[in-house]
């Protein structure tokens, strides 16, 4: 029966696994297909141009700028209030935490068109014209939820009797937040910083409403699609994968040799 359980699981993982990999390949070979249609069949020769053609886009780039710049911002906002709400939901109790835990959180739910629409009308109002700052406020009112989220979670494992000792002995509150608390935060932080990175880089919903003229990349990829994909599409999404891939493999190999320098600092103590 154990044996029966496990080969499910193995078949129910490999299943997975194609089902999520097989899109990316066939994505991947249209990008080197000699073909003006973004398919692998019929294969009319390897070619490169469709990256050539990307690099020679100038409204690719200026979109690309974009995303960054404003994924930078929401990374750096959402912290900001991400952390400060997690830390205030944290030290409170009763109903207040509930109300302030629930808003926070509704943000989440909230479709991301509905987000855009009110930024946009709400902002408009009070005489903000439309534009990229405008998606960077609209994103952070809902990703600055997920990274409170992270902190929250962090703070469970936060032993309050640190703060109460360091006071008594007479640090002060900055003190205490600067080289006891923050120091705890760090990997929660930076696990948030990465999320509001890259949710705002997919983002769209909230960026078609409130960017004005501005592109970002997801809009400029279905600006393309509506005038009639080609396979520098392709080319692209085979960019950003790669990067990904590539910042993973980083990640992971920072992670292992930490690791591994962890436990040779534990066997010489």
């Amino acid at each position: 029966m154990y044996k029966f359980r496990q080969s499910l699981a193995h078949l129910y993982m490999g299943a997975f696994l194609i089902y999520l990999l097989i899109p990316l390949l066939v994505m991947a070979g249209a990008a080197f297909n000699d073909s003006k249609l973004p398919s692998i069949v019929p294969w009319k020769g390897t070619t490169g141009r469709w990256f050539v053609e990307l690099a020679a886009d100038e409204r690719m780039w200026i979109a690309f700028r974009n995303t960054i710049v404003v994924a930078l911002a929401v990374a750096v906002l959402a912290v900001i209030v991400g952390t400060a709400a997690a830390i205030l939901i944290n030290s409170i109790s009763g109903r207040l935490r509930s109300i302030i835990y629930g808003l926070m959180i509704s943000t989440i739910l909230i479709p991301g068109a509905v987000i855009g629409i009110s930024t946009l009308l709400m902002w408009n109002k009070i005489g903000v014209p439309p534009g990229l700052h405008l998606s960077v406020l609209g994103q952070v009112s809902y990703i600055a939820a997920m990274v409170m989220l992270l902190v929250l979670a962090r703070l469970q494992s936060f032993d309050p009797a640190l703060e109460e000792a360091a006071l008594d002995l007479g640090a002060s509150h900055g003190q205490v937040m600067k080289r006891i608390l923050l120091p705890h935060l760090y990997p929660a932080i930076g696990a948030g910083a990465a999320v509001a990175f890259f949710q705002s880089i997919e983002n769209f919903n909230v960026t078609q409403f409130t960017r004005g003229g501005a592109d970002t990349l997801t809009v400029y990829v279905f600006s393309k699609v509506r005038a009639g994909i080609t396979p520098t599409i392709n080319a692209l999404a085979v960019i950003m994968i790669g990067i990904t891939i590539i910042m993973a493999i980083l990640y992971e190999v920072r992670r292992r040799r930490i690791e591994r320098r962890m436990a040779q600092i534990t066997v010489e103590e």
